[in-house]
C-alpha cells in the first residue's frame, strides 16, 4: 500500500489508522501469521496499532499481546499467565531514556558511573534471557535516545559524568551485547531521533500528558522501523535490485547523447550526485543483494554506459543485464525465473514514473525517484534489505548466483539431464547442525517459502535448542560444485517420538533445484535415523500460495500418503528399512571434495 511506503505522511497514517487497516484486509494476504508481544516502558497502544498495519503491509498478520503500562521489566522476568498463555514469537522490548535505572550525576565517580552502566546492561540482558529461556522467542530492543538537555554543555559528550557521554556508552555496550546474544535484534531509535529531530521526537509534553516516550507524530516512524526488522527476521526481505539505466543510475539518455556525454563524475553537481549513488548501489552487493539492469536500450549502448570511465559501476556487477524493448514487467519476471526466486523479492529503481506505476500493478516494488540528490535516502531508508544477520553465505551471494548462471549455460550444452549433473562435479557436505552454522540455518528457514514443505519459521534460539536436543534429528547440506561454493543450501529437522521420526521442516534453496540434493539428504536422514532406532518417518505437507512444487516431494522420495484433508494437507510415511536404493547418482556425500 502506497501510503505505508517510505516516504510517507505520519500524521495521515495516525488520523487513518481504521480505514488503511480494512483496506489492507481487504488488498493483502497474509503469508504468515506471527504472535508478538510489545512490553514496553511508556504507553504502547497506538504502537501496536500503526505496527500492525505496517507489518500487515509486508504480509505478516499479527497477534498482539500488550503488557500493563511500564510493567515490562516483570513481565519479562517473571511472565503473567496471560504472557505465557500468549507465547509470542517475537518481544518487542519498547524502552528508551525514561526509562533508564541509573543515570550520572557530577558528584559521581567514574568506577560509580562505570558500574551503574553495567549494572543496566546487565538488566536488559536478564530480560532477553528470561524471554528466550520461557519462549525462545525473538527479541526486538530498542537503544536509547540522546536527552533533551546537556548540564555540563558541550563537555557532556565528552566527560564520563555526563548524561549525553554516558548514553552514548550505554548504546555502545548495548549494542555489543546484542551482537553477542543470538535472537536479540536492534531498533535504533538513537538514530531515529536523529533523522526526526531530537528536541521535537522529545517534546515533553507527549510524556506529561499521555506518558509517551515520544512525540505521537512520530510514533508510525518509529514503528516502521520495528516492523522493517520483524519482516526481515521472517523473511520477508526483498533479494534483488533492479534498476533503469538512463536517468536513473547516470544523467542523459545513452542512445541519444552517446556514453562520452552521460552526466556522471566529479565535474559537477549532478554528475556527483549519480557518481555517490552508483557507489551505493555497488555497495549492496557487499550485503548480498543482487543487481541486475532492466532497461529499454539496447544492450550495445547499455553495456558502453556501464562502462563509462567516471561510472563506478561495471557491467560485471550486475547479474543478469535484461536492456531491450520489452515491457519491464515482463523483464522483471523473466528475471525472477532465471534466478530462482518469487518476483515479490524485487525491487525496481526508475526515474520512470509511469514505468513504477505499471510495475506496481503486476507486484513489483518500485520506490519513489523523481531527483537523483534523493535517491539513497529513499532506498535505504525503505528497508527493502533490512540486515538482521549477515552470514558468509549473504557477503558471496553475488558470486554464487553469477556461478548458478554458468551452471544453466553449461547445462544447454548436453542433451542427457543425468550427464550434465555429473559434469558438475558435486560434492556435499551433510551433517548434523553446527554452531557455525546455526545463524544461517535459522535464516534459510524464515525467508525460504517454495521448496518448504512445512513452512515453519525459526528463531536462532530454537535452532540451537534442537541443534544440542536428543530428542531431535538434524541435517544441514552444503554444496560444492566446479563452480564454486553454494554454501548452505537445505536442512532437515526431525523430532523423535519413540521408534517414529516427524519431520517438522524439510527445505531447500531455491538456487540448487534439481541437482538432487533432496535425494542425498534423504540418504542421510535415513542413516541418522537408523542409528537412533528409528522406524518410521514421517512427512507433512502444508500447502501455501508459494510452495505447490513440493506438494508431492515426499511421494517423489518413496513416502506412502497416509491422509490427507479438504485444506490439502497431507501425511507420508516412510519405512526406513525400505529405503534401500538411493536416487542420488551425481553427487559425492562426505568424501573428499575433488
Amino acid at each position: 500500500m502506497k501510503e505505508l511506503e517510505y516516504p510517507f505522511d505520519s500524521g495521515y497514517i495516525m488520523k487513518k489508522k481504521k480505514s488503511l487497516k480494512r483496506r489492507l484486509t481487504e488488498e493483502v494476504t497474509p503469508v504468515l501469521t506471527k504472535r508478538i508481544a510489545v512490553l514496553g516502558g511508556s504507553t504502547t497502544s497506538d504502537i501496536v496499532s500503526v505496527l500492525e498495519l505496517f507489518l500487515l503491509n509486508y504480509g505478516i498478520k499479527a497477534e498482539f499481546y500488550e503488557c500493563e503500562y511500564a510493567q515490562y521489566r516483570q513481565e519479562a522476568l517473571f511472565p503473567s499467565e496471560e504472557l505465557l498463555a500468549f507465547k509470542p514469537e517475537i518481544v518487542f522490548l519498547h524502552t528508551g531514556l525514561r526509562n533508564l535505572t541509573f543515570k550520572p550525576t557530577p558528584k559521581m565517580s567514574e568506577a560509580d558511573i562505570a558500574e551503574g552502566l553495567e549494572n543496566e546492561i546487565a538488566g536488559y540482558k536478564q530480560m532477553w534471557e528470561s524471554l528466550k529461556s520461557n519462549f525462545g522467542c525473538a527479541v526486538v530492543q530498542n537503544n536509547f535516545e540522546l536527552p533533551s538537555f546537556r548540564l555540563l554543555g558541550n563537555s557532556d559528550g565528552s566527560d564520563k559524568r555526563g548524561l549525553v557521554n554516558y548514553v552514548t556508552r550505554l548504546n555502545i555496550r548495548l549494542a555489543e551485547e546484542i551482537n553477542a546474544a543470538s535472537g536479540v535484534y536492534l531498533n535504533d531509535i538513537n538514530y531515529l531521533s536523529a533523522v526526526c529531530g531530537l528536541d521535537v521526537w522529545s517534546d515533553p509534553q507527549y510524556w506529561y500528558l499521555y506518558k509517551y516516550s515520544l512525540n505521537i507524530r512520530f510514533i508510525p516512524d518509529l514503528c516502521f522501523e520495528a516492523a522493517k526488522v520483524i519482516k526481515a527476521i521472517c523473511g520477508r526481505n526483498k533479494k534483488v535490485l533492479a534498476l533503469d539505466l538512463d536517468n536513473t543510475l547516470w544523467g542523459g539518455i545513452v542512445g541519444d547523447d552517446g556514453a562520452e556525454n552521460l552526466t556522471i563524475g566529479q565535474e559537477t553537481a549532478e554528475a556527483m550526485a549519480y557518481y555517490q549513488w552508483q557507489e551505493y548501489v555497488r555497495s549492496l552487493k557487499d550485503i548480498g543483494v543482487l543487481l541486475t539492469v532492466c532497461s529499454k536500450n539496447e544492450e550495445e549502448n547499455a553495456i558502453a554506459g556501464l562502462e563509462h570511465p567516471e561510472g563506478a559501476l561495471r557491467p560485471s556487477d550486475f547479474t543478469l543485464i535484461k536492456a531491450n524493448w520489452e515491457p519491464k514487467s515482463e523483464n522483471l519476471i523473466n528475471t525472477a525465473k532465471e534466478l530462482d526466486i518469487l518476483p515479490d523479492a524485487i525491487v525496481l529503481a526508475d526515474d520512470n514514473p509511469a514505468e513504477r506505476a505499471i510495475v506496481r500493478g503486476s507486484g513489483f516494488a518500485a520506490p519513489d525517484m523523481d531527483n537523483v540528490a534523493d535517491y539513497i535516502r529513499n532506498i535505504d531508508r525503505s528497508g527493502f534489505f533490512e540486515v538482521v544477520s549477515l552470514s558468509a553465505d549473504d557477503l558471496k551471494r553475488t558470486e554464487m548466483y553469477a556461478a548458478n548462471m554458468q551452471r544453466k549455460q553449461e547445462q544447454s550444452k548436453f542433451a542427457d539431464y543425468d550427464d550434465y549433473l555429473r559434469s558438475l562435479e558435486m560434492f556435499a557436505e551433510i551433517a548434523p547442525f553446527k554452531p557455525m552454522y546455526v545463524q544461517r540455518l535459522a535464516q534459510l528457514a524464515g525467508k525460504s517459502n517454495q521448496f518448504n514443505v512445512t513452512t515453519r519459521r525459526y528463531t536462532v534460539t530454537e535452532m540451537e535448542e534442537r541443534m544440542n536436543s536428543d530428542e531431535y534429528i538434524t541435517l544441514y547440506g552444503k554444496l560444492v560444485d566446479k563452480y564454486g561454493d553454494n554454501g548452505v543450501v537445505s536442512e532437515v529437522i526431525g523430532k523423535v517420538n519413540g521408534n517414529k521420526l516427524d519431520l517438522e521442516l524439510w527445505l531447500m534453496s531455491c538456487r540448487v533445484l534439481k541437482r538432487g540434493m533432496e535425494y542425498a539428504m534423504l540418504d542421510e536422514l535415513v542413516k541418522a535415523s537408523k542409528e537412533k532406532g528409528i522406524a518410521e518417518i514421517y512427512g507433512y505437507y502444508y500447502p501455501t500460495a508459494k510452495n505447490k512444487m513440493v506438494a508431492e516431494l515426499f511421494g517423489e522420495l518413496g513416502f506412502e500418503k497416509q491422509s490427507s484433508d479438504d485444506d490439502g494437507n497431507t501425511v507420508w510415511k516412510l519405512e526406513v528399512s525400505a529405503h534401500s536404493e538411493s536416487k542420488n547418482t551425481a553427487i559425492n556425500v562426505n568424501t573428499e571434495e575433488q
